[in-house]
């Protein structure tokens, strides 16, 4: 019997969710929330961002400018030196470079994380109403999570909840596990009186993408977050996901009844 932690919405406390082969009812007593918090999600975290990198990798060798460099670099050696073998080097060189690009990019926003939000995950998530985090467990292993914040824009006309960090270990995936944490999430944002649950993926995640507009989550943008993802031409989509209570609003006033 597998099992999944989640904030309590009275005291922030951590509960039992249970289904099937994992359990999704509440229980405030939850046993060793600080271990499974600051020991067994970061792992899972990391490996999870690790998984992208492959993906991302053959993401750059696909790109035109890659192809160029990959034919004319070894090309151009061969011009001026005469040697195969320093073409052969310099190709060696080049994967090894790309290869380093692919992996920057993921090692630097799992490091970024564990020193901020995810360092302390019990004061960033669990410390106010209003903000959560999940964890699903099966044989006393991390096998899943997810975070939930407030979007502090005061401008903003609804109160948006940001979901982050979803994973699931590849093991376990194909369990529903990633969707019954993301639903947990919108009932959650329901019952805090939130109007919109919103996202950032990118576009090599294409279970994540297909998930979300399963479940109703409308894509809003696209764009690149940092210069080092525009290096790579690897952007990031933003999803969406009005509750009903606001989808209710917009229906009256689209159809001239506010």
């Amino acid at each position: 019997m597998g099992r999944a932690l989640l904030p309590s919405p009275s005291n922030g406390g951590l509960c039992i969710l249970s289904q099937q082969n994992w359990t999704l009812a509440c229980d405030d007593r939850a046993q060793g929330e600080g271990r499974i918090l600051h020991t067994k999600v970061p792992d899972l975290f990391s490996m999870a961002k690790a998984e992208h990198i492959p993906a991302t990798f053959l993401h750059i060798l696909k790109l035109p400018q890659t192809i160029v460099l990959l034919l004319g670099g070894p090309l151009a050696v061969i011009l001026v030196s005469g040697s195969w073998v320093l073409a052969f080097v310099a190709s060696l060189a080049l994967l090894a470079a790309l290869r380093f690009l692919a992996k920057y990019p993921w090692k630097w926003f799992v490091a970024m994380s564990l020193h901020t939000d995810m360092s302390d995950i019990t004061k960033s998530y669990l410390s106010e109403r209003g903000s959560g985090f999940w964890v699903a467990e099966s044989k006393g292993q991390v096998v899943g999570m997810v975070g939930a914040l407030p979007v502090k824009q005061p401008t903003l006309q609804k109160q948006q909840l940001e979901l982050l960090h979803l994973c699931v270990a590849p093991e376990h995936r194909g369990q529903g596990i990633a969707k019954a944490l993301v639903r947990t999430v919108l009932t959650f944002a329901r019952d805090q009186g939130y109007g919109e649950v919103v996202l950032t993926t990118s576009m090599l995640q294409h279970s994540a993408l297909a998930l979300y507009q399963c479940l109703g989550f409308q894509k809003t943008s696209q764009f690149f977050s940092l210069k080092r993802w525009r290096l790579i031409s690897l952007s990031q989509i933003q999803f969406t996901y009005c509750l009903p209570s606001a989808q209710v609003s917009q229906a009256l006033e689209q159809g001239g009844g506010l």
